[in-house]
């Protein structure tokens, strides 16, 4: 979108100054698309340069106040002086970092070896939060992919990229290995893809019941994988062996 207020800090600076909070800002210009803005969807289309930095700021000072609400010395307590600032940078510059930043750069490669075997990627280290506690979900997630001599084949290194740009949201893991799905499926165009991730979610650990051994484990099959049970075995078979 085109940037009407200066670049860097001087725009991050107007931004957070100029009497609308940068925030409604951001939303306004989502609702006037008429787009969605869930926990897990991604608008960085509607942030303009310099935004969020200033989103961080005003960030920062929300969490202050609740840290305040929370009846925690935030003044004299050394500890918890720059709590909402980490909080804030931690929330959009890495935990919920996927919300805000475009899709990573991903060349894709046309299958000049025309493969058609099952290929597997993972495990892939798997860092989220869920979205109705902001608890922590940290899990592998393995890939499946079977390609055709018309798919598109992506490196490695990129699987890891696009599964950290996905998970990097505020999220329930049943539609987190969706989203991922669509996402491959729509860069790759492959016969069959397959997602399963295997996830601890520290809202059961850390409040709740405090069941310290649960785990999720689920699946997306598409494709062949779902329509070829042959297939579908082999591939949880191998990923069986790769788990223990």
């Amino acid at each position: 979108m085109p940037n009407q207020e200066g670049t860097g800090p001087a725009k991050a600076g107007n931004a957070a100054g100029s009497g609308t909070p940068v925030a409604d800002r951001i939303r306004a210009r989502i609702l006037a698309a008429r787009a969605r803005f869930h926990a897990n969807d991604n608008i960085a289309a509607f942030i303009e340069e310099g935004e969020l930095d200033a989103l961080q700021e005003e960030v920062a000072v929300k969490m202050a106040a609740v840290l305040r609400t929370l009846v925690i010395d935030t003044e004299s307590d050394h500890n918890t002086r720059d709590t909402g600032r980490r909080v804030a940078k931690m929330f959009v510059k890495e935990v919920f970092g996927g919300r805000y930043r475009p899709e990573p750069p991903v060349t894709e490669f046309p299958n000049v070896s025309r493969l058609n075997e099952l290929m597997i990627v993972g495990p892939i280290t798997v860092r989220s939060a869920c979205s109705h506690h902001l608890c922590p979900i940290i899990g592998r997630v393995w890939v499946g992919v079977m390609p055709n001599e018309h798919s598109a084949l992506i490196g490695l290194s990129k699987y890891a990229r696009l599964v950290e740009w996905v998970m990097t949201r505020p999220q329930i893991q049943e539609e987190a290995i969706i989203q991922l799905a669509d996402l491959l499926q729509d860069k790759m165009q492959p016969d069959g893809l397959a997602i399963v991730m295997e996830a601890d979610h520290y809202c059961m650990q850390w409040r709740g019941v405090k069941d310290m051994d649960s785990k999720m484990t689920n699946s997306v099959m598409r494709g062949s994988f779902l329509r070829d049970s042959n297939l579908r075995r082999e591939l949880l078979a191998l990923l069986s062996d790769r788990k223990t």
